[in-house]
């Protein structure tokens, strides 16, 4: 794809709305739909990395409470023609049909790849990814489970989302606290996971969320590795001008 003149790409991850509670996540909702509001004007595509809710679960005829501002300008945003792309992350990971059918947005539960102005993007959430993180590893397959997808839905609600919320603040294996901490650029296991894909195929950028850290490191000459940071601490979002992919604050 070859992006118009004028216009830019914008990546944006990690809001967790509703964390720890949706009163007081309701000022970076705000903050967060301003930007939207604002980046539209010569938005191309937008990327959404994932774990825009602290928690999100689809029922057949549910889904969960609140977030009317930010659902309701991202359906403006697409019904107006402006390309929106979705990653789960290991906070909304049962999405299922809800934002394909009402908002038009396409859903994505593997990293893939895109490529605009004949820069090749490698594109994903993060979590899983790479050596090490067994735990999580361990817990996600729990997670992605036919079986326990299963059961999790026979439970109210009403029950269901309040078990979901408690274990998403309480267990750092989900909420990924230990996350937010550089741990060297030898120690980050995404930049280990960049390096060997690029043995595969070259990419001049490989964008990632997840870790809550705003990072941008260089994988080679010709390549880097970006992590988006979050809308809880940082307020970081990814742009792409059409040459150039760099981190901003909002």
């Amino acid at each position: 794809m070859q992006i118009p003149k004028g216009k830019k790409i914008y990546f944006a991850s990690d809001n967790h709305l509703g964390a720890p509670t949706r009163e007081a996540s309701l000022p970076r909702e705000k903050k967060f739909v301003a930007w939207l509001d604002e980046i539209k004007e010569d938005a191309a595509v937008i990327f959404l990395l994932g774990d825009l809710f602290d928690f999100w679960m689809e029922y057949k005829k549910v889904v969960p409470r609140g977030f009317t501002r930010t659902l309701g300008k991202l359906a403006e945003i697409s019904d107006s023609g402006i390309p929106i792309h979705y990653f789960v992350g290991n906070h909304d990971l049962w999405m299922n049909g809800y934002f394909e059918e009402e908002l038009g947005i396409p859903v994505y539960h593997k990293p893939k790849e895109f490529i605009f102005n004949n820069k090749h993007f490698f594109v994903g959430h993060g979590d899983g990814l790479g050596p090490g993180d067994k735990g999580y590893k361990r817990m996600k397959k729990v997670f992605t489970n036919p079986f326990f997808k299963w059961l999790f839905r026979w439970l109210h609600p009403d029950l269901g989302v309040r078990l979901a919320q408690y274990m998403s603040v309480k267990n750092k294996l989900i909420s990924g606290d230990d996350d937010a901490k550089f741990l060297g650029e030898e120690n980050e296991w995404l930049v280990h996971y960049c390096k060997r894909k690029l043995q595969d195929k070259h990419r001049e950028f490989f964008v990632f969320g997840h870790r809550h850290l705003p990072m941008e490191i260089a994988l080679n000459e010709n390549s880097k590795y970006i992590n988006l940071g979050d809308w809880i601490q940082y307020y970081t979002y990814g742009v792409f001008d059409g040459e150039n992919l760099e981190l901003k604050e909002y």
